[in-house]
C-alpha cells in the first residue's frame, strides 16, 4: 500500500479540509475506480511523479506546477484580444472591473473542475458519460466538439493574422501553417506531459515579456488602473455599448474546452489512492490554477491597458480589429518595436492556445463516446476540424471575413457554455461520483449563481446578435 504524501507532522495541517472518505479500505487507501472510468489521454494518464512525504512543502508544489498553465492559455487566446482592444480604445481603463470580475469566475470554476478530476479520478466527459444516458452524451459530445472548433477556430486565424503581421503571409497560407506548427508542437511533446507543459510556459512567459514592455512604453496611469480595477463603472447602467463590450468580456472568458481540459490533466500527477494524498493534491493544484489565472488576468487587463494608454488618450476610440492595432500602435508610441511586440505577443498566444485545445479535443472525444484512435490520428482530426472552416472563409472572404468568423465562433461557444458550466457544478457536489469529497452546499449555491450569470450574459449577448444590435 502506498503511503500518504503527507507526514505525522501535517497531521493536524489546517489548511486541510476535514472530510472523511465513505469508501475507504483498510490503512485510508480509496477504493480505485471500475476500468471504464480509467483516465484518458493514453500514456500520459499518472506519468508525472509527485513528491514524497519526506521532501518539503515547495518541492511537492512543484510537482502540481503545469497544468494551471495549460489551463490558463485559453483564457489569453487571440479570440479575447478585439473585445479588450475594444472595451480600452472606447472606455480606456473603466472595464478592468469586468476582467477582474471574470477572472475570479474562472478560478472558481477551473478549481472545480480540477477537484473533479482528482476527488473522482474522472474528467467533466467521462463523469457525464458515467451518468447520463447514451443519447445525452452523445447530444454532449457533439456540442463539446463544435464549441472546441470554434474556439480552434479563433486561435488559428489569430496565429495566421500574427504571421501575416510579421512576414507579409497571406492568411490562407497563415492558417495551413499555424495547423503543421501545432502538429510538430504535439509531436515534440506528446510523449511526455511535462514536456508540454514547459512549450506552454515558454510562450506564456513571451506573451508576458511582450506586454510588460509595452505598458513600460506606453506609460498608462498607474491610479486610474488602480481605481477601475476595483470600482464598477456606474456608466454601465445607461450606456449600451459599455454592457455589449462588458457581455463580450464575460461571455468570452469562460471557455468551455479548459474544464474539459483541466479535469483531465491534473490526473496526469500519479497520485496516491489515499484520503490525504488526495486532499492534499486538490490543495496544491488548486494553488497552481489561481496563480497560473493571476497571470492570465495581468495579459488581458493589460490588452485593455495598452489599448486605453495608447489608443483611448490619443483620440482613437474605434479600435476593435487587431490588424488595425498593430498598425496604429507604432505610430502612437513612435517605435516599430511595439508593433511587433505585440504581434509576436498575438503569435505566442494562438500557438499555445492551439496547441491546449488539440488536447481537449483529444480528451472530449474518448471521454464522451470512448473512441479508440491513436494518438496521431485524434490530433490531426481536431485540428482539420478548426482548419477547414478557417480556409473556407479566408478563401471564399478574403481578409474582410475574418472579423465575422471570430465573432461567429464566440457566439458558437456562448451557446455551449452551460452544456459544461452546470454538469460540472452538478457533479462537485455529488458525493457519490465524488467519493466523499464533494464541495460543500455553500459552495455549491455559489457555482448555481455563477452559471446562471455566465449562462445569462451569453444568452444576452446572443439575442442582442441575432436582433443587430451589436
Amino acid at each position: 500500500m502506498e503511503e500518504p504524501l503527507l507526514d505525522d507532522a501535517d497531521e493536524d495541517a489546517s489548511w486541510l479540509p476535514d472530510t472523511r472518505l465513505p469508501e475507504q479500505e483498510e490503512g485510508g487507501a480509496m477504493r480505485p475506480l471500475p476500468s471504464e472510468c480509467e483516465g484518458s489521454l493514453g500514456n500520459l494518464h499518472r506519468s508525472v511523479k509527485i513528491a514524497g512525504e519526506s521532501e518539503t512543502f515547495c518541492a511537492r508544489l512543484q510537482a502540481f506546477i503545469g497544468p494551471g498553465a495549460m489551463v490558463a492559455v485559453g483564457y489569453m487566446d487571440p479570440g479575447n484580444w478585439a473585445t479588450d482592444i475594444a472595451a480600452g480604445s472606447s472606455y480606456n481603463y473603466k472595464l478592468l472591473f469586468i476582467i477582474l470580475v471574470s477572472s475570479v469566475f474562472a478560478m472558481f470554476l477551473q478549481a472545480l473542475a480540477l477537484r473533479l478530476g482528482i476527488a473522482a479520478q474522472l474528467d467533466l466527459a467521462q463523469a457525464c458519460r458515467r451518468r447520463f444516458s447514451r443519447p445525452v452524451s452523445i447530444f454532449m459530445w457533439i456540442t463539446a466538439e463544435i464549441a472546441i472548433t470554434a474556439c480552434d477556430l479563433a486561435e488559428v486565424v489569430g496565429s495566421a493574422i500574427a504571421m501575416q503581421l510579421l512576414f507579409g503571409l497571406p492568411l490562407f497560407w497563415g492558417v495551413l501553417a499555424t495547423a503543421l506548427d501545432v502538429l510538430l508542437l504535439l509531436a515534440l511533446g506528446g510523449k511526455s506531459m511535462r514536456v508540454m507543459e514547459i512549450m506552454v510556459f515558454a510562450l506564456t512567459s513571451v506573451v508576458f515579456v511582450c506586454f510588460a514592455i509595452e505598458i513600460g512604453l506606453a506609460q498608462p496611469d498607474a491610479w486610474a488602473i488602480m481605481r477601475d480595477s476595483l470600482i464598477p463603472s456606474p456608466q454601465l447602467l445607461h450606456d449600451q455599448k459599455m454592457v455589449l463590450i462588458s457581455v463580450g468580456i464575460l461571455g468570452a472568458t469562460i471557455m468551455p474546452h479548459n474544464l474539459y481540459l483541466h479535469s483531465s490533466i491534473v490526473q496526469t500527477r500519479d497520485i496516491p489512492v489515499t484520503e490525504r494524498a488526495v486532499r492534499q493534491s486538490i490543495f496544491l493544484s488548486t494553488i497552481d490554477s489561481n496563480m497560473a489565472l493571476s497571470l492570465a488576468f495581468f495579459v488581458n487587463a493589460a490588452i485593455l491597458i495598452l489599448s486605453a494608454a495608447t489608443f483611448y488618450r490619443s483620440g482613437h476610440t474605434d479600435v476593435a480589429d487587431i490588424d488595425q492595432a498593430y498598425m496604429i500602435l507604432s505610430q502612437i508610441l513612435g517605435s516599430k518595436t511595439a508593433s511587433t511586440l505585440f504581434a509576436v505577443a498575438l503569435l505566442a498566444s494562438g500557438q499555445q492556445s492551439t496547441l491546449t485545445g488539440t488536447l481537449a479535443g483529444q480528451i472530449v472525444m474518448e471521454g464522451f463516446v470512448d473512441w479508440q484512435m491513436t494518438a496521431w490520428k485524434r490530433r490531426l482530426l481536431t485540428r482539420m476540424l478548426a482548419i477547414i472552416p478557417g480556409i473556407t472563409v479566408v478563401g471564399i472572404f478574403g481578409d474582410h471575413g475574418v472579423t465575422p468568423l471570430l465573432v461567429g465562433s464566440q457566439v458558437v461557444l456562448s451557446l455551449q457554455l452551460p452544456f459544461s458550466v452546470f454538469p460540472l457544478v452538478y457533479f462537485a457536489g455529488d458525493g457519490e461520483i465524488m467519493r466523499g469529497l464533494q464541495i460543500s452546499r455553500a459552495t455549491q449555491w455559489c457555482g448555481w449563481i455563477i452559471a446562471v450569470i455566465i449562462a445569462g450574459l451569453n444568452l444576452l449577448l446572443i439575442v442582442l446578435l441575432v436582433n443587430g444590435v451589436v
